[in-house]
Parts: structure tokens; sequence; C-alpha cells
């Protein structure tokens, strides 16, 4: 299991959130010079989400995407603002090796399918961002009436294997993560690449996620807070 540390932007900087409450921030200064920490440390991996886009009309934080897969060679997969092709394609240009599709994926199937086509599937992750088993929006701000098995079921019959799928009840809350809805899209989509999110608090709860075939795991406040350290990460498989 490939584990990920993840780094959220507000205003161009690295913070996280309370269950999805913009309110509710917690800052942790310079995106790049973490980065740049996690990279010195052997982690090759890493996951960049504007959240200012998430909840806007378009990727607003791209400047630092660009300066981290400049002055690193992290692998960076990249979301939260996505919401056309031209975004996509900046994304991409601007360092971004993956880019998770999480609001478009539910609100236009037709742009996510046709970007599938040109771009590549295995460089498109569709996020899947729950609440109560349904879909959010918008910076989680939208609850749809999308299941996240549905939207899982829809993408996987078209071929996308990749997927990020957060609790967003966990998120930020280092609660642990969400196992049983991450055993119940296993059972359904077998051979799924599903990668958890939210609610990491410990070594042991990356353990049991890859314990039960989990793809991969997204860590963030968790290594922010110092409970799991960069080097433990950076040891993970050796």
């Amino acid at each position: 299991m490939e584990i990920i540390p993840a780094i959220d932007l507000v205003g161009g900087k690295c913070v996280r959130l309370y269950q999805g409450d913009y309110a509710k921030e917690t800052c942790y200064g310079d995106p790049l010079s973490i980065a740049k920490g996690y990279e010195e440390a052997g982690i090759k991996r890493l996951h960049l989400v504007d959240l200012d886009g998430a909840k806007g009309d378009g990727i607003v934080n791209l400047s630092v995407l660009r300066s981290i897969t400049e002055q690193t060679s992290l692998v960076v997969d990249f979301g939260g603002g996505i919401k056309s092709r031209e975004q996509l394609e900046r994304a991409f240009d601007s360092g971004a090796s993956m880019v998770t599709c999480g609001s478009i994926a539910v609100k236009d199937k037709d742009a996510v399918l046709s970007w599938g086509d040109v771009f590549g599937r295995e460089r498109l992750i569709i996020g899947c961002d729950a609440s109560d088993g349904f879909v959010a929006t918008n910076g989680w701000k939208t609850v749809t009436r999308t299941t996240v098995s549905d939207l899982v079921g829809f993408y996987w019959n078209k071929g996308f294997k990749r997927y990020i799928c957060t609790d967003i009840a966990k998120d930020g809350t280092m609660t642990g993560p969400s196992f049983g809805l991450y055993q119940t899209l296993m059972k359904s989509f077998s051979g799924i690449c599903l990668i958890a999110s939210g609610g990491v608090s410990s070594m042991d709860d990356l353990v049991r996620l890859e314990t039960e075939g989990l793809s991969g795991a997204i860590v963030g406040k968790a290594l922010l807070e110092g409970s799991i350290t960069v080097r433990q990460l950076a040891d993970w498989g050796r």
C-alpha cells in the first residue's frame, strides 16, 4: 500500500480543516517548505488539494503546484477547482502527474469520460467525498443524492481504476479511517485501486488499511501534528 502525504491549500498556505469546515482551519505554513521536507526524508508522492478552488469557480493555487513540481521531484496528484478541460490542462502543464476529478465527476460525467479518452484514464483519479454515504461537492458544501457506490460504479464500468474516497466526518479528526465504507467498496469492485482519506491517526491505522487491501492511504493532520512521523512514512515498505 502506498502512503501519500497531503497538503491542503488555502490562500497559498498549507492548512487542515476539521470535517471540511472552512471556519475550523489550522495553518501549518509554507507548502513548498513542507513538500521539500517530505522529499528530503525520502517520500516520493504528494496529494495536493486546492481548497480555494474546490469551493470556488476554478483553480486558485496553481502557482503552489508549479513551485512544488519545479523545485522537488515529488510525484504530485492535484485536485480542487478542476471544472473544465482548460483547467485540467493547466494542472498537467504545471507539473501534476495525476489529477483528481471531484465535483466535476458528479456534475459532468461526459466531460470526465472525454478527458479519460484524451489524457488517459490512469492519469485521472475519481474523487469520492462522502457524507453519510452520499457524495458531497463544491468543497463539501453540497451533499448530492448520488451515493458513493453509484459514483464509483459508473466510472468503474467505464474503465476508470483509481479512486480517492474521503469520509468528511472523519477528515481532520484523527479518529481513525472509515473502515466500513472502504470494506463495502472493496467487496463491490474487485481489483479497485482505492485510496483511503480522512481520519488516519496512527501507524496502526495504516497497517489495518493495508491488511484490508487498500491501494493507498492519504495522511494529512497526523503527519503535520507529529502522531505519525515523516521517517515512519519514508521507511514504510522498506
